[in-house]
């Protein structure tokens, strides 16, 4: 109980902050700019919650409150049902009246017209949320916790109510709510009112429709051909992937691990560098068609630029995404199956195909998803090689930002998209429920994978041997492009490009950072960096709720979660322009807004991982913690963090990477003072400037492959037994052995 009471007088204390000591509205220039405080707390806009009611006339804030000031009775009853329910009625009706008094009253009054018809109308309005708000809605949101633990709930464990709550609460500002203010805006006109006629002109539009190429014209509709291009791409990149696994676990192929090291370049790559490499090698003044202009007349053509050059691009970029799905079912495929199979005479074909292939559905089904996924988010390549053959991405982001300044058009196109990519999701769950896929049981399975038939051998070898030179090709591409003056024109070495990006200068005594790329790149550090702790952290704590806890609704909660990671990264970027540009909450062109998008956009990962090294880790070691009267909290930090280093060590890896790498959602996020590292390689792109986003490109990899190698050190390696240290013993004795035992 004397626990209890500390939490709930600290989140009390919170509360009382929140409303005194915080600029309740937002502050135009930063809350951690702190020029604020200047005008604290007198001023319109920096003025803590009480006065705003009490001196500014914002007398609607007086809600929040009275049922902060219920919360605060609560803290008195005796009982703890009656208080437990005080405080979860108190906490869930501040947050619903906080997000419905935000939602209806914009800066010049009432938002919604049936408010002014029932209150009438309002002198003023108000701006959006500022740190005061949001620090009230999580008080709010921990008050409703508490008091479900109170009343019983997870056995009266406040830690686990609470991260469950606040859980629920950030997904649904961060994820459900953009994309519902999407499919509202695609309805509304510029004035909020309801006018579907944009919507649905959008919708009848042929240009996303069309069937044209099918009758005989000249091209499809996008979303067709967005559709044919992802099927493809997702077909390509799994087909090579399987491929590439077979051949590293089932072959002798002497150059195994420089296979495994070619699956990670892609990964940290900036996503259309391979466009730009392909460019480098089959445009029109590229190294293959300048030679074979030369060599046998073959006049320079535009083949590239469209869906060919894409699906190319996109089939480079994710068949190692698709190999590191695949290589550890392709290896978990029980070998006595496949013996089984051969006692009962059929041949290395046969066993192939109808014992070892239907085991590998769940990996063929994933990487086929991701895939899809990928192909269907990518936007970097089809804005370097699409030419005149957009698709739903790239129309999604000249919708927004080109000549057209048609958001209505734009929602329709990222709903089209988010269809797309949910209907597959979809169709890959209800593919593989209800059946078992489970190859590796307890029992001992000493025997050797079934050698593969000599025919597929040979198959499996005559792509992925060329395709392991085309990759290294394109990377050398990548690698030389940033050391020639003008490519096809001058190829004459030279570093300029790498000076012009990264120069260094010293002024006054001090270091000056003179290149152009600078400014961009040391944003870019800072929110990756920000960013993949958090990443991490949310992740991990929804992975041990999901294993760890029993709660109503669990199953919705995972899957509310995984769907966030079918949702493209261009329908994200559209749905965070819409829902965070105007109140409630207006975050557009600041640093937070990124680090929310690669949060709730990268913690998918963090989850999967979790779970799947939380699946391991038996529950009678969180028992034994919890009967020694350790909490929660301390459990996961003392017992389950240490044992799951090596999810956290992905987490962290590719929600850095994909911090700097992506560019879907980014290009509709960035701004003049936070312009992310990829938006900026974009730029030079259009440019024309290949050597300096090469040489910039480059740099990115160097930095990442760093960085990585830190978090690796940083976070340690997994220690699963205790060790005999004791010097001079060489070889295990009995009394190492009895040691081991009672360890």
């Amino acid at each position: 109980m004397m626990n209890g009471n500390r939490r709930l007088d600290i989140v009390l204390a919170l509360g009382a902050a929140a409303l005194t000591l915080v600029p309740w509205y937002r502050i135009e220039g930063g809350f951690f700019g702190f020029g604020w405080l200047a005008d604290f707390p007198s001023g319109a806009q920096t003025a803590p919650g009480l006065l705003q009611i009490f001196t500014h006339g914002r007398t609607w804030l007086v809600g929040v409150l009275l049922l902060f000031a219920v919360g605060c009775l609560a803290r008195g009853m005796c009982h703890p049902m009656r208080r437990g329910l005080v405080l979860a009625a108190a906490g869930g009706l501040g947050l619903l009246f906080l997000a419905a008094q935000g939602l209806a009253i914009g800066f010049a009054g009432w938002t919604w017209t049936i408010s002014e018809a029932l209150f009438g109308t309002l002198s003023d309005g108000q701006p959006s949320m500022g740190a005061g708000a949001a620090l009230m809605a999580q008080v709010f949101v921990l008050l409703f916790a508490f008091g479900l633990a109170e009343r019983g709930a997870m056995k009266g464990d406040a830690f686990i109510v609470g991260a469950i709550s606040t859980l629920v609460f950030l997904v649904a500002v961060f994820v459900f709510y953009p994309i519902g203010s999407m499919f509202i805006g695609a309805v509304q006109d510029f004035d909020g009112s309801f006018n579907p006629t944009d919507f649905v002109r959008n919708l009848q539009d042929p240009g996303i429709w069309s069937l044209g190429c099918v009758l005989g014209a000249e091209v499809c509709g996008v979303a067709w051909r967005t559709l044919f291009l992802a099927i493809m791409t997702a077909l390509g990149s799994t087909l090579l992937g399987l491929a590439f696994a077979l051949v590293a676990t089932r072959t002798r192929f002497p150059f195994k691990k420089g296979l495994r090291l070619l699956t990670v370049l892609p990964i940290i790559t900036p996503p259309f560098v391979i466009g730009l490499a392909l460019t480098l090698l089959f445009g029109r003044a590229g190294v293959v068609t300048e030679a074979l202009s030369s060599l046998f007349g073959v006049e320079p053509g535009r083949w590239l630029y469209g869906m060919t050059g894409i699906w190319i691009a996109q089939v480079l970029s994710f068949t190692p995404i698709s190999f590191l799905v695949l290589i550890g079912v392709v290896e978990g495929v029980s070998p006595s199956m496949e013996e089984a199979s051969q006692t009962l005479r059929a041949d290395r074909w046969r066993t192939f195909r109808r014992v070892s292939l239907p085991l590998m559905k769940p990996g063929l089904a994933n990487a086929f998803l991701i895939g899809f996924i990928e192909s269907m988010a990518d936007f970097g390549n089809p804005l370097v090689l699409g030419g005149s053959h957009g698709v739903l991405s790239t129309e999604i982001f000249f919708a927004v930002v080109g000549s057209q300044n048609d958001p209505a058009r734009a929602a329709v196109l990222a709903i089209v998209l988010l269809c797309f990519t949910l209907s597959a999701f979809l169709a890959q769950r209800f593919w593989l429920s209800g059946k078992n896929f489970a190859t590796v049981t307890g029992k001992g399975d000493s025997g050797a994978h079934l050698a593969l038939p000599r025919g597929l051998s040979i198959g499996v070898h005559a792509v992925v041997i060329p395709w392991m030179v085309f990759t290294l090709v394109v990377y050398g591409m990548i690698l030389v492009g940033g050391f020639v003056k003008t490519w096809g024109l001058d190829n004459s070495l030279t570093l300029d490009h790498y000076a012009r990006a990264f120069s260094v200068g010293f002024d006054n005594g001090g270091i000056a950072w003179t290149g152009v790329a600078w400014n961009s790149f040391w944003t870019t550090m800072e929110i990756a960096l920000i960013s993949a702790p958090l990443t991490a952290i949310v992740g991990l704590l929804t992975a041990y709720i999901i294993v760890r806890q029993k709660f109503a609704g669990r199953n919705v909660f995972e899957f509310a979660l995984m769907m966030s990671f079918a949702i493209p990264g261009t329908v994200i970027g559209v749905s965070y322009i819409m829902a965070f540009n105007l109140p409630p909450v207006e975050m557009t062109g600041s640093a937070l807004i990124l680090v929310a998008c690669f949060v709730f956009r990268n913690m998918p990962v963090g989850v999967r991982g979790g779970i799947a090294a939380m699946s391991q880790l038996d529950k009678s070691l969180d028992e034994a913690s919890l009967t020694l009267r350790a909490g929660s909290f301390r459990t996961i930090r003392k017992v389950i963090l240490p044992l799951l280093r090596p999810a956290i060590n992905a987490a962290l890896v590719y929600s850095f990477v994909r911090a700097i790498t992506s560019i879907s959602a980014v290009i509709f996020l960035v701004s003049a003072e936070y312009n992310m590292a990829t938006s900026y390689i974009v730029g030079l792109v259009e440019n024309g400037e290949y050597g300096v986003a090469i040489a910039y490109s480059s740099m990115l990899i160097v930095v990442m492959i760093t960085v990585i190698t830190g978090f690796q050190l940083l976070v340690g390696e997994r220690r699963l037994r205790r060790e005999n240290r004791v010097a001079g013993l060489s070889q295990t004795s009995p009394i190492s052995v009895r040691q081991e035992k009672t360890a």
